[in-house]
This record gives structure tokens, C-alpha cells and sequence, in this order.
């Protein structure tokens, strides 16, 4: 949450550290203010019924976290002892308005004025007049004196209250309860006595006019009103932030004294007069009339004194009812005005980070000193003019930060003025955006962005493009405008590539742009040293290098000066010795800053045994912790300690207080001599924790939530080592935090717990075990409002409970409920980037040593990758992907069977059509992804250098991660043809590619912006020249023609044209610089009998070398291969030598003609394309390797350097290659064949290498527009199959009865048993070339009619044979009438736009002829019955005029030739009959259907906007324009009935809308989406929208509602269960289909727990427990402890 104000925005944006606005808190933090007893019963109902429902609130409306502060409940003995209570008071006061959202202060005033403590500090010059006035006055101050002790290490001098413990040892000794009691007494009677002697004195010198009445005021004030002046009178803007509640108990019965000194101030059994003005002037005058005149929440009760108790809830129900909803309604009401100033916008959220790095850059400054001469450096760097970023390198705690934040402050406001610089400053691992590197540099990128006035939506998600994009905008500096980058402790990132992890920071900076980065190098850890030296390569500039060293002990003694002067403190000689002695040892400046914090603490009169100093870090850090451990109880502080180091991202304060409470350990140990009304943590303990670590916990912001965490990584570090000491340390506090997120105990669940010894016996206990409500938020996956309504999603859950349960060995916890869990990942996915998802079980795998579970979490995992591209768009096809790829692991896997159970269940909630089997691919097998965003056959395709991206063509660029098979970018040209070729810059900048139409398109891939080039070849119209290649090559652009070439600049613009030394054409052309090329030209004719090649610099040209049919050139241009015997095929290696080539050795003999020649990408072997095999030679050994295809396989010639390559997997194991549609794999060492996969179901045109660090793959594309990467290292491992047919599907049909679908190729016609996805058997009554145009299946299945290669064919299927055959060529429609007795044949003849229709009528399945008729036509409509069967109608053309034909259906005779003609004809596209209306049918055009009768020959009537889809009786109809939106419509009246699809243009696409067969659903499918979405027809709900994985060619459903058919163009057919959630029988039909009722595992579908197993669940050989079926959870962290894989280490 942000400010909204322009001004401020524009200043934050652009990195201003001045007048910074605070930060917004994700907190409501609401301190409570009244005196302990008289408001008890108020502050107890609100602790139980209303501050829960005010946290729910919150939580679930706008994320915000709710905390109360009641001081009053909580204040141990401790405080009092040291006399913290008031400081603590005002600190937590102070806190809740810096950091609350709306409220922040409520008081509630009784009659009661309460405790008036003495100041525990008093400025000594004041003391002394204190003094001095009393002795005047004949009192003895020696009790003055005895508890005040003068600090003169406080400037000026103070007087302290001394503990009380100092003088009465057993005032907190709970152990010895007499002596205890003793002292305690005679403290409160030393407090009265100091009470009245201060009064006194301070009422003298009042009277004397040496005080002032607000110094007098300051001895006999009460903490409530210090309260009240501090969170009321001292504030402007009440409204928004505070209540005040005055309660007045009218007739209180003194005479109970007792118990109405609990309501009203007594002083010697009377009413304490004074104390009643003081706290009438206040809260009735001061209090009242500041709301009033500021419009403030302020409300008044007045209720009478009842009975003994004068106040109960049973007696003051009526009040306490109207006091709590008051107080309810109204803290709403100020957290929701709070909300509605903030900005939630994405840029608010951006606003936020901003501020967070800009307070952390200024408080950084403001502790600043010296380093004169560092400065000086970074000073020279940011006015000079380097182009190169400079590095901070040094120990961690080195301050790095400090002056990395300082040279930004001078930059902006000394160094660069009058410039106005942009300070782009981030400290990397303080917030959730820079903690990662892709979100760290998006983040820069819209900082940029919103200061350029450029849109955010163009800024890339990804690491690599964004990356790229960055670069790009950093061009945007300018001498006024500058641009500084500072990147803290880069060194944290996560997210870079291990390969090359500082790849994304760039070398070269344009002008006016400084880019600032430090990283922690330690002496002990060699590996911190590696990111050093890595930029010391990419840099190569030893001045970029500052090393920030420790302060030396000069500059710490000075700056500890300096601190110690600003801090107002000083020390003794003793104590300034002692900080000399330790910085002997350590200068680091965060060791000063540990001394400083400890020395601030020390007090003149300390003894030498209280300023002791460590000297190192380490031990410091320690020195403070044992510290705090020893003031507030090693138990609370070292769990809460632990609590914060044991997170991910930090923990809220409400976390850590609900963490507390949960633990029993700390309870115990707090109430040890207590029964709490409430089994939680006093709130006041942790502040009092934190209060005295200050500076050491950082706020920062999380997952939507404040949250603190280690302000420095060596105090993370410290707390490991000395809280996480063994197993159990990291089983305690992991799974404590687990336990919390999973909402164990959370929403009202009783948590058990067990007595005390002590608490037995002092509280005469009769059960030690007991139950309670510790009053923790429940933890649902996504918060819902009372409407059921989605407002937020548990995002700490998310992050958190992943990394918990793996930290503490709960696998199976993790299974059920996170990496197994369908609605985990679901939600997940819905809330959040694919790959936080990914990460969660890729920490697991890191984490997790069972093989076989590894096996399964990365099966899932690689599910969800492949799935990306479609599931970052809609997460709602989770189940989906999951199901049809994972089916077959489910008999081997009982977490995955699990798994696909609840998305069945779940799932079909989300998207109510299932695969019914098995039907996409399985990860585990050598395809790793397929990528697809192709709309034409992709020709090129070209890898980065950095092997992350390819970029591909066809009639647009498409950029694919390779990482993640993400679509990166898509750039669409608008050119006529396609790219047929593609070339790309050395830096990847820049990609060139040209087309079939001699355009060349030059694309910035950075920024998608592209100039398109026409043919530079073309002289007064006249194409002189077609292109044969581009090159980009030092910073141009090259076209070659085949006798010149042309330069153009990278921006598109032509420089200049080189023409060719040589008349003969060039063929091929490579550079290395534009004055450095070589040069292959063809002499005679295509065949390359003869073929040249050249080298060329600066001009001048070597000698030729002759040589025919192939050439391979290695990168650096340096060593050709060729054939130069014209007599033979022998290949021989050249080499360069100044311009001239000379043949160094015969690389090996050979006869067959060779295609191809290649080299693989170690420049290792020579490769040659044969027809018939690949041959190798090693280029070093002459060693050869003849790879030999299969006899039917052959390579082709495509063009001169062009047929099918070999490509080399990683230590030359294997040879790979794309042919046709398959890839062939074959073993180098034996040469053999060794495995053939079915790639794609069209010719692969281009395979291409991803061999080399981790990968060992290869990547192929082809025409059907898809490309897929291929592991090398699982080439071998078994594949689930899915059926296909090699050729697309052009239609389909069904048979319910029968259980088949009938699919028609080209080739051949297809069954497929539709329930398990398996092709049957394909038939074909020509063994060669057969082409099919038509086949339908019978509804009993017992007949298959297809027309083939000019014949019609009768199937029958029981014996596959063909029972009836008859010659009739051009058939165009085949179909049955209702009964299937007959069947209709059309075929044409003629020239297009005047042709005839031949009609056959002939019985079934005899295949006798009953009729014959013809009818002229213009465009073909399908001949159809009337729903009666009494007439055949044609929709014909003659005499220049539409006409319907209408013939007798038993004879076949002409009945009637009917003219079409009515209102507003325009040409239709379909023709239907109703089935409700006989003889009646509707011609449907783009505007309207129209209703003719054929028997009357009449026009009835025209129906608006009618597709011509109806239901089974006729009553409904659709509306689905290819433009977009579709509605039902009452066919009788034509009005739409219900809008399914709003009318919002999707562009023009081609769509199928239908009814199912039983009329319940509507199915809707958008070719430009490819999904099919499926709504109910009764209440329009849309219950899926399923993406297909290819495009879809026929679309049926069956006859009993079951199924939706498709047929697919990659060849499939998928069958997808229609799951309506609504249905109960839904669940136990998906249970009960093939793939579902396969024996594996048996799972326990009765567990209301996703995943729980019907068998005992073992972990490392030990059954794994349930928290629940343990009463103490100390008990179960032992059980769990038995399950802690050994191996885990």
C-alpha cells in the first residue's frame, strides 16, 4: 500500500531521499489505554469475542494483520523492577501510530485516575533542586538519595531510579514467597513515601516559580494520562485514528471498599479528591472536547451500581452488548477509511518497494562517518566518464552498505548537481522484489518505465528478457538526466543461472549511467570468491574494484566519538578503555555498531563486571542474545529468536506472537506461578524482547504482510548457530511454524497441553492434562467474504508451509497438503507465477533423498512445466494437464494416484470436462517440452548464445525459453509470405530473416521493435536479384544477392552496395567483419559440379578453391571441408593461410555422393550426408563412423548446404538426427541404429544442438508448428504411448452403442475404442495410396460408409472386410436417415460455380440403388431430409436464382422447384430442418435464419441472429458469431433467453457451437483460444474451458451425454468426460472409467485428508505420526523425531 498524492509518487519514482513519506504498514496495531481494574471486564469480552472477529476482518477484507497492545494485561514483575512500564507505555504508543492503518488509539476512561509512578529518570540538575527544596522544608532525602543514582555518562547528567532488586534481592525471588512478600512490601511502601516527597518538592518549587506547571504535572501524573496526552491531545488528526470511551458508575457503594477501589481512587477510606480533578480535567474537558471539535469517535456510558460486585456481565448484559458492537462497528469503519486512501495498484505496490530501499538508503546515511577517501573514489567514478559498472567488495558487516547508500546520497544531492540524477537504489534480499533477480529487475524496469512515460505491460516477466529490456532502457540517460544504479549485496540473488549467474548485469554502459554493486567476499569461504573473480573477468578493469575494509582503529574510535555524542552519551576512562581493548581486535563496522549498541546501555556507576566487550562479531552477537536470555527468560527469547531465523521471508508480529502462544515450552515457563484467563502470550513480552534489540530487526514487507526479520545476514547466521544446535532444534521450531500455517490448532481448535508441577500443586489441580483455544487465525488456502466471494489468497501460507515441512522432515505432510495436493496447487497457481510453484518442488528435490519420492515430486513437477504455456493462462486446466499426462504413473505411484483422485473430485469443479484416458505426454521420457504459438510451418530457427532462448520464424518471430518452454515474446511483422531463413547477432541483440517475397525484416529482440526491408535487388521495377542469406556482423545488417550484397545500419537504413568479384552467382556468403568474408560462388549450373571459394579482406581476394558438391567451414572461418577430387566424394580438410587455402591432410576416403557437409559444435568431427547414411571422421584421428539409415529412409538434397543433420549428444555418445517425422538415435561406438521416436506428425525441418554445461539436448521444429526440445540423457527411457494417426484428422463420427469413434484421414479411416483412447485398427480398401474423404459410422457400430479414391465403401466391422463396393467418384456427403436403412450420396461434377449434384439414394446395408436425381448448384449445400422423412432437399442454382429442389424421399421424384425468395435475402451458409416441425427447414445466413415450408412452398418467417444449432426438440437455437459472444434462443419467438458469452470482439476465428446430444450442456469452441468452453443450458454457468493441445477438426458428443469426441490435427483422438459438479453420480462414474479402475495403490477415498493412505504410512521404517493422535506435542516431536531419514544430511 502506497500514497496516492502525484507529487510524491513522482518523487519516490525517481529515487528523491528527501522529505521521505513513512512506510505503509500492512498492520492495524491499536493500543489500548485505561487504568487495570475498573475497565476489566470490558478489556476481557473484547480479548475474547470481539478482537478475533476484528482480526478475521481484517485479514480476510484487506490482508492486514491486527495486533492490540494492552498494557494492562501481561506487565510482569520484571517491568517493575526496572521501572519500564511507562518508557514501554509510550514506546508501544509510539509504534502503533507510526505503524497502524486507521486506528491506533483507544481509551477507555472510568472513574478511576490509577497508577501515578515516580520517573525512573530525572535530569540531576533537577534532582539536586528537588532535594534541596525538601531539606529546606526539614525532610530527610536520604531515601532520595539511597534509589537515585547520578549517570554522568548521560550528557547532561541524569539521576537514575535504581532497580529494586539492587536494595530488596528477593522482590522477584517467586521461589521463596515469604521473603518475596516481605520485600515486595516494603518496595510499595518506599513507592509512597518517594510518591510524596517528589509532590512535595515539585509543589515548592512550583509555588517558588522555579517549575512550571507542566514540570510540577510531570511527579503526579498518572501513565493513563501520559496515555492520553501522548495518543489523543498531542495528535492532529483524531478522526481517523482515535476513540475515546468514558464510562461513568453512577451510586458506587463505597462502603465496599474492597471492591470500589477497584473502580474509583480511594486515599484513606475516602475518595481520592486530587485524583478525581486530575482525571476529570483530562477526560472529561480535554479528551471530550478535542473529539468534539475535530469530529472524533467518541461516545459516552452511564450505567448504575448493581448489586455487590457493581459491575458483571450478567448484571450490565444490556451495556456491554451496545459497547461492543460500538466498538466493532467503529474500528471497521476507521480500517476501512484508512484502506480507501491507499493505493492497492499494481504501481502502489511498486510505490512501496521503492520506499522500503529509499528509508533504508537514508538510514543508512544517518549513521554515516568518514571513509573520506573511499568517497572520494566512488566520486571520481560517478562524474567521470567510465562506461563500466564498479564493484564494493568486503567482509560481510564491512559497511558496504553504509557506503554504497552514502555515494547515493551524495550523487544525487553534491556530486551531479545541477543534474537531476535517477536513483534507482536496492538492497537485495530486504524485500520479496529483491530477493529473486527477475522481479528484481522488473522492478527497475518500471522504476524506468514510470519516469519515461513508458507502458509497464511492455516490461518482460521473465529473467532473461527483462534482462535484456533493461539494457535497453538504460539508453534513456541523459546529461540532465542521469541514471544511477546501486545494487546492494548482489551476491544474495536468487534466480541467476549457475552457469553464468552475472550474465544479466551489463559490461557496457551507455553514456551518463552508473551502475554500482557490492557482493561479501569472506577469507574463510574460498567460494564467496567466485563472483569476484567472475567480474573481475567481465570487467578487466582493476580500478572498477573498491575493497571496503574494517574502519582501522583510528576511524572507529573517531566515529564511536561521533555516535557516542549524537546518542548523548559519554563513558568513563575505565569503560573508553575497555572499547579501545576491543577494537584492537575487530574494526568491521558492524562490530562497531554492536559496541555501540552495548556501551550505550552503561552507566557510570556500573561495575567493571557489567562492561565487558567480546571481540569478534560472533561473539558479540552472542553477548547481546545472552543478554536479552538473561532479562527476559532464555526460553522466550531464544524460541521467538528461533521463530524469526526458522522463516523464509521473515515473520509478522502477530506470527510471532501466535507462534508463542502455541508453545507450550514458553508458556510453562511464563506461567510458572500463573493460570492466564487466556492461554496466549502476553503482547507485551515480545515488544519488551524487541525493544531491546533495536536496529537489529528489520521491517520489511512479505507476502503481503509486515513482517521482521534479520536485519543483517550475520545475526541470521549467529541465532543458527546457537538455537539450532541438533535434529530436534530444527524438528521443534520447523514444525511448530508448520503446524501454525497448517491450521492445526488454528480457528478455534483446542490445543492440549500439560500442567506444571508448580501449577498442580499451587493451584490444587486435579488433572495435569488439559485443552485450550490459544486463539491463532485459522488457515484456509484463499479467504472468501460472507457471499462466498474471493477477496485474497493466503499468501504466507503459500510461501511458508512448503518450506517448513521440508525443514522439518514432515514429507508426508508435504505430499498430502502442498506437492500432492490438487487444491493446493490450484489455489497457488491462481494467486501466483508459475514458477513459485515449480519452486516449491525444487526445493523439495534438493532436499528429499528417497529416490523413488524424488521420482514422483519431479513426474508432477515436469507435469506442470509442460503444461506452462496453457496453465499460466488458465490455471482452471490444472486437473486436466495433470490427468492426461500422469494416468499411466498411476498404478505405480500412490502419492500420484492420490493426486489425480482429487482431480477428478476437485477438479472437475474448476473444469468439468476430464480426459477420459490417458492423452498427453508423459514427462519422465526424452521430450522434455513441446512449444507452440506457430500459426504456419516453422522454417528457422536459431539458439542464443547462451543456449536459454530460441528464436524461431514462420510468419512472425516467437521467442521460447528453453528453461521453462515458456512463449518469451512474439513479434508479428505483417509481411506478406514467410520468413524462410534467420540469422542472429553475436550479443543476441539483433535477429535478420528473410522471406519467400524478398523481404528482409532486421527485429531489435530486446525491445520487439523491427523495420522491414524490401528487396534491395530491384532496379526500375525489376527484381535483378533474389536474396540468398542475411548476416549481421560488426553492428550491420548484410542482404547477399546472388551477384552483390548490401550494407544497412541496424536501424534500416541502406548504406551501401559491394558487388561481387566473381559473374558467377554466389550461393554462399560468410563474414566475420565486413571487411573480412569468404566468399562461395557456383560455376556451373545447379548441380554443383563446380563450386569456388574465396577469402577476402580489406579488398583484395586469395586465389580460388575448386571443389564440388559440398563444404563445411568452421566458426572462426579458418578450416574448410570439402570434396575435391572430381572423381570421387573424398573429403579433404584446408586451412588458412594469410588469404590463400592449402590442404592440410585427406580426412578419409569415400564413394558415395555426399549431400551435406557439417561440423559438430566441438568442431570435433567432420559430418557428411549421404543418401542413405551419415559418415564421420574425426578431425584429429581420421577415425570413421558410418551411421546407416533404414532401408525405406532417405536423406534428401533441399538445397546447396542443406538436408537432414547429424547432431552429437554430449561426449559424442550419440548421433541424432530428423528425418521425415522421426528422430533417429544411433549409438557412435557400435554405429548402430539404436531407437526411433515418432517426433511430429509432419516432415521436421530443422534440428538443431543444446549440448553443452548441463544440457544434453536437441531441439527440433517442423510443420505441423511446433517445437520440441528432446533429452539426450533420458533418450533410452520408455514413453507412455498415445495413439495417433500420422496424418491430421479431417473428421469424425460416433457410435454410442458400439463404444467407437470412426476418424478420417487422408490415408486411412481410424477406430478407436473412445473410452481408452486406443486405436483399434485403421482400415483402407487400397494397401497404397488410398485417399479418404468420407466415412460414418453406424449408430450400432456394426457399419463404417467411406468414400475412397473415387469408391463407395460398406464396412463391416465385426470382419473388417468391405461388403459392398461401387464406383462414384467426387463424393461430397455421405448420410444416414434416421432408422439407417438408407443412406444419401452426393457427388459433383462440373467447373466450380456451375456445377451438378448427383444424389443416390440406396438401402442399407444392401447398397441397393432406389433412386437417382441430380440438381444444379453454386456452392454446395448439403442435401437434407424434413424432419418427417417425406421429402429430400437440395439447395440449388438455376436460371441465375436460388432454388430449392424438393424431391419425394421414397421415389425421388421432383416435387416441387421452389424459388428462394424473401425479406432481406443474403446468401446462406447452412441449411437445416427442425425436428419439431415437419416439413419445415430453416436456411441460415450471416444476419438470420429463415423458416420455409416445403411442402406449402411458402416463407414463414426470419429468426434474428440463428447459427442454425437446435436442440433435439427444436424449442433452442444459438447464436455464436465468428466475431465473438453466443446466446441461446427461443426458437418460437426468437428472443434471446441467455446470454452464455458476452459480445466482445475476439477477432475474427472460426467457431463450433453445438448442443450436447441430451440438450443439457452447450459447447462452444474458438479456434483462436483453442479452448472449448462448456456451459449447463438450464442456468448458463459455465462449468469448463478446456484448452485443447492442438487444433481441433470434429467436435461429437455421445448420445448418452457422457463424453465430448475429438478429433485433433496432430492426428488424436481425445475423448474428455463431462464431469458436472453439479451431478452426484459424477464422482463415482469418473471412478469407475479404464484408466481410473486400473489396479495401484489402494487410497482411502473416505479421508477427509487429501492423499491419507487406507495402510499405515512408513518413514524411514517408522509409522509417521499425527499431531492429533498426540496430547502433548512434545510427545509427538519425539514420534517424528524416529522418522528423520538418515540420509538427510
Amino acid at each position: 500500500m502506497a500514497p496516492r498524492d502525484e507529487n510524491i509518487v513522482d518523487k519516490i519514482f525517481a529515487g528523491s531521499l528527501d522529505d521521505l513519506p513513512p512506510l505503509s504498514s500492512k498492520v492495524v496495531r491499536i493500543f489500548t489505554s485505561s487504568t487495570f481494574t475498573d475497565m476489566l471486564m470490558e478489556r476481557n469480552t473484547l480479548m475474547e469475542w470481539v478482537y478475533p472477529k476484528i482480526k478475521d476482518y481484517c485479514k480476510e477484507r484487506h490482508g492486514l494483520e491486527f495486533q492490540v497492545v494492552d498494557m494492562r494485561w501481561g506487565v510482569r514483575d520484571e517491568m517493575t523492577n526496572e521501572h519500564m512500564t511507562t518508557a514501554l507505555c509510550m514506546n508501544e504508543l509510539s509504534g502503533c501510530q507510526k505503524y497502524s492503518m486507521g486506528p491506533n488509539f483507544i481509551y477507555f476512561g472510568g472513574q478511576k485516575y490509577g497508577y501515578r509512578p515516580i520517573p525512573s529518570e530525572i535530569p540531576t540538575n533537577e534532582l539536586t533542586k528537588l532535594t534541596a527544596v525538601l531539606e529546606t522544608m526539614g525532610n530527610d532525602v536520604t531515601l532520595l538519595k539511597k534509589w537515585y543514582r547520578k549517570d554522568t555518562n548521560k550528557v547532561p547528567p541524569e539521576s537514575i531510579l535504581l532497580p529494586i532488586t539492587t536494595h530488596l534481592p528477593h522482590f522477584l525471588n517467586k521461589r521463596m514467597p515469604k521473603l518475596q512478600a516481605r520485600d515486595s512490601g516494603i518496595w510499595w511502601g518506599t513507592l509512597s513515601k518517594l510518591q510524596l516527597m517528589l509532590r512535595k518538592a515539585s509543589q515548592a518549587l512550583y509555588a517558588n516559580e522555579e517549575f512550571t506547571l507542566e514540570e510540577m504535572h510531570n511527579y503526579r501524573m498518572a501513565v493513563t494520562e501520559r496515555e492520553v496526552i501522548n495518543g489523543c491531545l498531542n495528535v492532529d488528526n483524531v478522526k481517523d485514528h482515535v476513540i475515546i470511551y468514558t464510562r461513568i458508575l453512577q451510586n458506587i457503594n463505597i462502603q465496599n471498599l474492597k471492591r470500589a477501589s477497584a473502580f474509583i481512587d480511594i486515599q484513606d477510606r475516602h475518595i481520592d479528591k486530587e485524583a478525581q480533578t486530575l482525571l476529570t480535567d483530562y477526560r472529561d474537558n480535554r479528551a471530550r472536547q478535542k473529539m468534539i471539535d475535530n469530529k472524533g469517535i467518541y461516545q459516552r456510558y452511564e450505567i448504575e451500581w448493581i448489586g455487590r460486585e457493581g459491575l458483571a456481565p450478567e448484571t450490565h448484559n444490556e451495556y456491554l452488548n451496545s459497547f461492543i458492537n460500538h466498538f466493532y462497528k467503529n474500528v471497521l469503519k476507521l480500517v476501512d477509511r484508512a484502506m480507501k486512501k491507499e493505493d492497492n495498484s499494481e504501481q502502489g505496490k511498486i510505490v512501496t518497494e521503492l520506499l522500503q530501499h529509499l528509508h533504508g538508503c537514508k538510514n543508512n546515511c544517518d549513521v554515516f562517518f568518514g571513509r573520506t577517501e573511499d568517497l572520494a573514489k566512488m566520486k571520481d567514478y560517478v562524474t567521470g566518464p567510465s562506461t563500466k559498472p564498479f564493484v564494493m567488495f568486503g567482509a560481510g558487516g564491512s559497511g558496504k552498505s553504509s557506503l554504497l547508500s552514502m555515494t547515493a546520497y551524495k550523487a544525487i544531492n553534491e556530486w551531479l548537481v545541477p543534474a537531476k540524477p535517477l536513483l534507482l537504489i536496492r538492497f537485495c534480499g530486504t524485500t520479496p522484489n529483491s530477493t529473486s533477480l527477475g522481479p528484481l529487475l522488473k522492478s527497475i524496469c518500471q522504476q524506468l518505465s514510470y519516469t519515461f512515460l513508458l507502458p509497464f505491460q511492455d516490461i518482460p516477466d521473465d529473467t532473461n528478457p527483462v534482462t535484456a529490456f533493461l539494457k535497453e532502457l538504460l539508453c534513456l540517460a541523459t546529461k540532465e538526466r542521469p541514471l544511477l544504479i546501486f545494487f546492494d549485496s548482489i551476491d544474495e540473488l536468487t534466480g541467476a543461472q549457475d552457469s553464468n549467474r552475472l550474465s544479466w548485469l551489463p559490461i557496457k554502459l551507455p553514456p551518463y549511467c552508473k551502475f554500482i554493486v557490492s557482493i561479501t567476499v569472506e577469507e574463510r569461504k574460498p567460494e564467496t570468491f567466485e563472483n569476484l573473480n567472475s567480474l573481475k573477468e567481465l570487467i578487466e578493469d582493476e580500478s572498477h574494484f573498491l575493497e571496503v575494509t574494517a574502519l582501522g582503529k583510528d576511524l572507529a574510535w573517531t566515529i564511536m566519538k561521533l555516535w557516542m555524542k549524537t546518542a548523548g552519551r559519554d563513558l568513563t576512562n575505565y569503560q573508553w578503555r575497555v572499547v579501545a581493548n576491543a577494537f584492537d581486535f575487530c574494526t568491521l563496522p558492524i562490530f562497531c555498531k554492536l559496541v555501540f549498541q552495548e556501551v550505550c546501555r552503561w552507566k557510570s556507576y556500573f561495575e567493571p563486571e557489567k562492561t565487558v566487550l567480546r571481540n569478534t562479531v560472533m561473539d558479540s552477537v552472542f553477548q547481546l542474545f545472552e543478554r536479552v536470555e538473561n532479562k527476559h527468560g532464555w526460553m522466550l527469547v531464544s524460541h521467538a529468536l528461533s521463530y524469526i531465523t526458522a522463516s523464509k521471508n521473515g515473520v509478522s508480529e502477530p506470527e510471532i506472537e501466535d507462534f508463542i502462544s502455541l508453545d507450550d515450552k514458553v508458556l510453562d515457563d511464563i506461567y510458572q506461578y500463573h493460570l492466564p484467563p487466556t492461554r496466549r502470550i502476553p503482547p507485551l513480552l515480545w515488544t519488551r524482547v524487541r525493544s531491546d534489540l533495536p536496529g537489529y530487526l528489520a521491517d520489511s514487507e512479505a507476502d503481503g504482510v509486515c513482517v521482521i526479520n534479520w536485519y543483517h545476514k550475520q545475526f541470521k547466521m549467529a541465532a543458527k548457530e546457537r538455537y539450532f544446535t541438533t535434529d530436534e532444534d530444527y524438528l521443534y521450531f520447523h514444525s511448530y511454524m508448520a503446524d501454525y500455517f497448517l491450521g492445526t490448532y488454528g480457528g478455534g481448535i483446542n490445543k492440549p497441553f500439560r500442567y506444571t508441577e508448580i501449577q498442580k500443586h499451587m493451584f490444587r489441580l486435579k488433572s495435569k492434562d488439559s485443552t485450550a483455544d490459544r486463539q491463532v487465525p485459522a488457515q484456509p488456502l484463499a479467504f472468501y467474504n460472507k457471499q462466498g466471494k474471493l477477496t485474497r489468497y493466503n499468501l504466507r501460507k503459500f510461501s511458508e508451509l512448503p518450506f517448513q515441512l521440508v525443514r522439518c522432515y514432515r514429507y508426508k505432510d508435504l505430499y498430502d497438503h502442498v506437492l500432492f495436493n490438487y487444491r493446493w496447487l490450484f489455489t497457488k497457481m491462481s494467486a501466483l507465477p508459475l514458477n513459485e510453484i515449480l519452486g516449491d518442488f525444487e526445493d523439495a528435490v534438493q532436499n528429499i533423498r528417497d529416490p523413488v519420492a524424488v521420482k514422483e515430486i519431479n513426474l508432477v513437477a515436469d507435469s506442470i512445466r509442460l503444461g506452462g504455456a496453457i496453465l499460466k493462462h488458465y490455471p482452471e486446466m490444472l486437473a486436466s494437464q495433470l490427468l492426461g499426462r500422469l494416468l499411466p504413473e498411476r498404478s505405480s505411484s500412490r502419492n500420484i494416484q492420490s493426486l489425480l483422485r482429487q482431480c477428478d473430485e476437485e477438479g472437475s469443479k474448476h473444469n468439468a470436462l476430464v480426459p477420459t484416458f490417458h492423452c498427453m505426454h508423459t514427462p519422465g521420457g526424452p521430450l522434455k517440452y513441446a512449444m507452440e504459438g506457430h500459426q504456419f510451418a516453422i522454417f528457422a530457427m536459431k539458439l542464443t548464445s547462451d543456449n536459454r532462448y530460441i528464436v524461431s520464424v514462420s510468419n512472425k518471430f516467437i521467442t521460447f525459453d528453453v528453461v521453462t518452454s515458456d512463449l518469451a515474446r512474439q513479434v508479428y511483422p505483417g509481411v506478406e509470405g514467410l520468413m524462410i531463413d534467420l540469422e542472429l547477432s553475436a550479443d543476441n541483440k539483433f535477429a535478420a530473416a528473410f522471406t519467400n517475397n524478398n523481404q528482409t525484416i532486421l527485429l531489435n529482440t530486446l525491445i520487439g521493435e523491427f523495420v522491414v526491408i524490401e528487396n534491395p535487388f530491384v532496379k526500375d521495377g525489376t527484381v535483378q536479384e533474389t536474396i540468398q542469406n542475411v548476416i549481421l556482423a560488426d553492428g550491420r545488417l548484410v542482404i547477399v544477392g546472388q551477384h552483390s550484397w548490401s550494407y544497412f545500419t541496424m536501424s534500416g537504413k541502406q548504406i551501401s552496395m559491394e558487388k561481387s568479384h566473381s559473374k558467377n552467382p554466389i550461393i554462399w556468403l560468410k563474414m566475420k567483419s565486413y571487411t573480412n568474408y569468404t566468399l562461395t560462388t557456383r560455376t556451373d549450373g545447379e548441380s554443383g559440379s563446380k563450386l569456388e571459394l574465396r577469402k577476402c579482406i580489406d579488398g583484395t581476394y586469395g586465389n580460388p578453391l575448386n571443389f564440388h558438391s559440398a563444404l563445411a567451414i568452421n566458426k572462426s572461418q579458418t578450416t574448410a571441408f570439402i570434396c575435391d577430387n572430381n572423381k570421387t566424394f573424398d573429403v579433404s580438410m584446408y586451412q588458412l593461410k594469410g588469404l590463400n587455402w592449402r590442404k592440410e591432410k585427406l580426412l578419409g576416403v569415400n564413394s558415395d555422393p555426399i549431400i551435406m557437409l557439417d561440423l559438430s559444435i566441438t568442431e570435433n568431427w567432420c559430418i557428411a550426408t549421404t543418401m542413405k547414411s551419415f559418415k564421420l571422421w574425426n578431425i584429429k584421428s581420421l577415425v570413421c563412423k558410418t551411421l546407416l539409415l533404414p532401408q525405406s529412409v532417405r536423406n534428401v538434397s533441399k538445397k546447396f548446404g542443406q538436408s537432414s543433420s547429424l547432431i552429437l549428444s554430449a561426449g559424442d555418445k550419440y548421433g541424432v538426427s530428423g528425418i521425415r517425422k522421426e528422430l533417429y538415435i544411433w549409438k557412435m561406438e557400435t554405429e548402430e541404429l539404436a531407437k526411433v521416436i515418432k517426433a511430429h506428425f509432419q516432415r521436421i525441418i530443422d534440428i538443431r544442438s543444446l549440448v553443452g554445461g548441463k544440457d544434453n539436448s536437441v531441439i527440433t521444429s517442423s510443420i505441423d508448428r511446433s517445437i520440441k526440445v528432446w533429452d539426450l540423457n533420458f533418450i533410452f527411457e520408455d514413453d507412455h504411448h498415445i495413439d495417433k494417426h500420422e496424418l491430421t484428422i479431417d473428421s469424425l463420427s460416433v457410435s454410442t452403442q458400439a463404444q467407437i469413434a470412426v476418424t478420417v484421414t487422408r490415408s486411412c479411416v481410424g477406430v478407436w475404442d473412445y473410452m481408452t483412447g486406443k486405436l483399434k485398427y485403421t482400415l483402407a480398401n487400397s494397401s497404397l495410396g488410398a485417399i479418404i474423404t468420407h466415412a460414418i459410422v453406424s449408430e450400432t457400430g456394426e457399419y463404417i460408409v467411406a468414400a475412397e479414391s473415387g469408391d463407395l465403401l460398406f464396412w463391416d466391422l465385426k470382419t473388417k472386410q468391405v461388403i459392398f463396393s461401387e464406383k462414384l467418384p467426387n463424393i461430397i456427403q455421405l448420410t444416414f436417415n434416421k432408422r439407417e436403412t438408407k443412406l444419401i450420396i452426393v457427388s459433383f461434377a462440373g467447373p466450380l460455380g456451375s456445377q451438378t449434384g448427383y444424389v443416390v439414394s440406396k438401402s442399407f446395408p444392401s447398397g441397393e440403388t432406389e433412386f437417382e436425381l441430380d440438381f444444379p448448384f453454386r456452392k454446395f449445400q448439403p442435401v437434407l431430409y424434413t424432419s418427417n422423412e417425406e421429402y429430400l432437399v437440395c439447395y440449388g442454382f438455376e436460371k441465375m436464382k436460388n432454388h430449392l429442389f424438393i424431391h419425394c424421399n421414397k421415389t425421388g421424384e421432383l416435387y416441387a422447384s421452389m424459388l428462394v425468395k424473401y425479406p432481406g435475402f443474403k446468401d446462406i451458409f447452412k441449411i437445416v430442418s427442425l425436428p419439431d416441425k415437419p416439413g419445415i427447414i430453416a436456411l441460415i445466413d450471416s444476419e438470420k435464419g429463415n423458416f420455409l415450408d416445403v411442402g406449402s412452398r411458402k416463407f414463414l418467417r426470419s429468426i434474428p441472429n440463428w447459427d442454425g444449432s437446435y436442440t433435439k426438440d427444436g424449442r433452442y437455437g444459438l447464436y455464436a458469431p465468428p466475431s465473438g459472444g453466443m446466446d441461446i434462443l427461443d426458437l418460437r419467438t426468437g428472443s434471446v433467453v441467455r446470454t452464455l458469452i458476452p459480445k466482445i470482439a475476439e477477432g475474427i476465428f472460426d467457431v463450433i457451437a453445438t448442443f450436447s446430444k441430451t440438450n443439457e450442456y452447450v459447447l462452444y469452441y474458438h479456434s483462436g483460444r483453442k479452448t472449448i468452453r462448456m456451459f449447463r443450458r438450464k442456468d448458463g454457468v459455465m462449468i469448463a474451458n478446456y484448452r485443447v493441445q492442438a487444433d481441433l477438426k470434429g467436435m461429437e458428443t455421445t448420445e448418452d451425454g457422457r463424453s465430448v469426441i475429438l478429433g485433433m490435427g496432430d492426428g488424436s483422438m481425445t475423448t474428455l468426460t463431462i464431469a458436472d459438479p453439479a451431478k452426484e453420480e459424477t464422482y463415482k462414474y469418473l471412478a469407475e472409467l479404464p484408466s481410473r479402475s486400473s489396479h495401484g495403490p489402494s487410497v482411502d477415498t473416505r479421508t477427509s485428508e487429501p492423499g491419507q493412505m487406507n495402510h499405515e504410512y512408513l518413514q524411514n521404517g517408522n509409522p509417521y505420526p499425527s499431531p492429533y493422535d498426540y496430547s502433548i506435542y512434545t510427545d509427538y516431536l519425539k514420534a517424528l523425531h524416529t522418522v528423520i531419514p538418515r540420509n538427510h544430511i
